[in-house]
């Protein structure tokens, strides 16, 4: 690793950060990197020892294997140890660190007339009386129960419950349709399904139940429904002054099945007592898009997450006792998980926990928030940071920003336009911006900035985390040192990343092991300038990165093809100014099917139906033929420049037939000129 001496813009940390900072300068954070690689042991120790052990570990903490030829992919944490996820980001404030007063959310509604305090007894309060819901409606240790909920403090209750009695949570993103919901359900055998009656997205109202049974009625259909509970929580925005249900939305029931969350937990106790797991007891899975169209579920295990979430957290925010935090991700997402839940609460932080969009009621929403719970730590997405650029500077003048001392970036990497204007408007060039590079299976952040200790180059993901030690390999697995471009891997484990895909450890080794043996290999291109700063290119894989979400380019071609109109489809990606990245479709109808703008809006509305809105096209081309090679295979590069209009397409010798790319390029999307 190079220490930063550069020619390109370089912004410092601010001498006043660095005086009480975690890692307060670049030579501190180089010491704790060499001994977190150099000796492993000793480094994830001492992060332990802060934690409650029930039992103490007897196995080393981590071992693992990532050679695919030497047998099966493994990794451990802490083997032999007991403990309990909930316990420790709970009880062990309450009870042990006299926190039990301590905020730790500010509930912020989707309008602003709804809001909440919770503090750290309340939380603890609340998660026990769920958790003892739970157990009545027979959930068990291992047992997995799906949640389906908007961001209401009902979303946390119910997945720390789940830690707490050892049950393994898989939470569903509300804005997905039924038929993901469903596929999920299935491949996780939920027991339970927690869901609410209906939430507003800004001035829209969603029936989440009647998808919901949507979805468990799918699973019917296909002779795989293992849901037998449906817990539904009365949504706040939808009671009335008396609490109860408002008749804005006819809520679809099954009393067999179905019961309302209130009632449930007013007979319920308060106190529960933790179940005590093992260290690599499952915490939670979670589904990510796969290249074949099918998710995965990403599975986390207790101890090594709770480690590694923590760290994280507390180095990469510079946490201390008396900040405001604020992520405005969906809980829906490994970010809500990471940096909503577990990681702030294992700090005993305060957190805004945010509902709505940056734009409703009014495009100053954000900074309204901002200024009413002075937030200190602001993490968001880079989608979100240039849709409010569009409106200027204006809509910030009106608010108190200088709360703001460290700000965040996470999803995608940001443009360095981008991250000019989130530093010198949003932080007003006082506030390092922390451009975090990490997944759904890395568990927490790998690449990343320390606010204190990085000079930091705009777009740049900066430097690894503790304990993880990246390498960029070329096509042929060969290791590139200095300045290099090519395939970003991890050599060893850190004890965040994820364990194996739900139910499916060969497809696991085979997405991250089987490329490059002895490496995990992220799917994502990278490159290393002249002072060891790595800065992330992109997905090498058929994956898209639209709005900070990762997609199957297989998942959607599927749900176009499923149209009786579409022969073929295959999906690219085109830049975008707001999401970062967009859908281009190019579709091949049946013979005697005319492309329209009907069939556009059809094809558009079956992709929302199949994935959910998040996945809607912005454009959809026709495509007589495809480029393929002579072996059939479609060449995606030849796609993705007609998409960009870009003319110069180099080497198209391995493509059957060169006339289809003339074609293509003459009926491009109009709208994309």
């Amino acid at each position: 690793m190079v220490v930063p001496e550069s020619q390109d813009k370089m912004f410092y940390p601010p001498a006043d950060l660095q005086r009480d900072a975690h890692v307060p300068d670049f030579n501190s954070y180089l010491a704790s990197y060499r001994k977190s690689l150099e000796n492993p042991e000793a480094f994830w120790k001492e992060i332990a020892d802060e934690f409650f052990w029930k039992k103490p570990a007897t196995g080393p903490m981590l071992q693992y294997n990532f050679d695919v030829t030497k047998g099966s992919v493994y990794v451990k944490c802490m083997e032999g140890a007991k403990t309990n996820m909930c316990y420790n980001v709970l009880d062990r404030h309450v009870k042990e660190g006299g926190l039990g007063e301590k905020v730790a959310y500010y509930w912020e509604g989707n309008s602003p007339d709804h809001h909440m305090t919770i503090t750290y007894r309340q939380l603890l309060s609340h998660v026990c009386r769920c958790a003892n819901v739970l157990k009545q409606m027979g959930v068990k240790k291992g047992d997995r129960v799906s949640i389906y909920l908007p961001m209401i403090p009902e979303l946390l209750y119910t997945m720390l419950a789940c830690a707490r009695i050892g049950a393994v949570h898989s939470i569903v993103f509300a804005g997905f349709s039924s038929e993901s919901l469903c596929e999920r359900i299935m491949d996780a055998q939920s027991s339970v399904l927690v869901t609410a009656d209906g939430v507003y997205r800004g001035e829209k109202l969603i029936n989440l139940k009647q998808i919901a049974d949507e979805a468990l009625e799918k699973c019917r259909e296909k002779a795989s429904c293992s849901v037998t509970k449906c817990l539904v929580v009365k949504h706040h925005a939808l009671r009335t002054k008396t609490g109860a249900a408002c008749n804005k939305l006819q809520t679809p029931w099954d009393a067999q099945c179905d019961a309302w969350w209130d009632e449930e937990m007013k007979e319920s106790a308060e106190e529960c007592e933790p179940e005590w797991l093992d260290a690599e007891d499952p915490l939670f899975i979670l589904y990510t898009s796969g290249s074949t169209g099918k998710p995965k579920g990403v599975l986390h295990t207790v101890a090594g997450y709770l480690l590694y979430t923590s760290l994280t957290f507390k180095c990469v925010f510079d946490h201390h006792h008396d900040d405001v935090y604020w992520c405005t991700a969906d809980i829906g997402w490994i970010t809500g998980h990471s940096y909503i839940t577990y990681g702030p609460l294992a700090n005993g932080a305060t957190s805004v926990l945010f509902e709505g969009i940056p734009v409703h009621p009014h495009v100053g929403r954000f900074w309204e928030i901002i200024e009413k719970y002075k937030v200190t730590k602001f993490y968001t997405a880079p989608t979100a940071i240039r849709l409010l650029m569009k409106y200027g500077k204006e809509p910030l003048q009106k608010y108190d920003l200088s709360s703001l001392r460290i700000l965040g970036s996470v999803g995608e990497p940001i443009n360095p336009e981008a991250w000019q204007w989130y530093h010198e408007v949003v932080g007003q060039g006082r506030c390092p911006v922390v451009d975090t590079f990490w997944q759904t299976e890395t568990g927490g952040h790998v690449l990343t900035p320390l606010p204190a200790a990085t000079p930091l180059k705009p777009g740049s993901a900066t430097f690894p985390f503790f304990g993880v030690e990246p390498t960029i390999l070329n096509e042929h697995g060969e290791q590139l040192e200095g300045e290099a471009e090519g395939y970003l891997v991890f050599r060893r484990p850190w004890p965040g990343i994820m364990r194996s895909v739900y139910k499916n450890h060969e497809r696991f080794e085979n997405t991250y092991f089987k490329k490059f043996p002895g490496f995990y290999v992220t799917g994502d291109g990278c490159r290393r300038d002249k002072d060891g700063y790595y800065w992330i290119t992109g997905r090498i894989d058929d994956m898209l990165n639209v709005s900070g979400h990762l997609m199957s380019t297989a998942e959607v071609e599927a749900a176009l093809t499923e149209h009786p109109a579409v022969a073929e489809a295959a999906v690219v990606s085109r830049p975008h100014k707001v999401k970062g990245e967009c859908l281009y479709c190019f579709v091949t109808l049946k013979d005697h099917r005319e492309f329209s703008h009907m069939l556009v809006e059809e094809l558009k509305r079956q992709v929302r139906e199949k994935i959910g809105p998040i996945a809607t096209p912005d454009f959809i081309q026709n495509a007589p033929a495809l480029p393929k090679t002579r072996s059939g295979k479609i060449m995606r590069r030849i796609l993705r420049q007609i998409a960009r209009n870009e003319k110069d397409l180099g080497d198209l010798s391995t493509l059957a037939d060169p006339k289809v790319v003339e074609e293509l390029f003459s009926q491009r999307c109009e709208a994309a000129a």
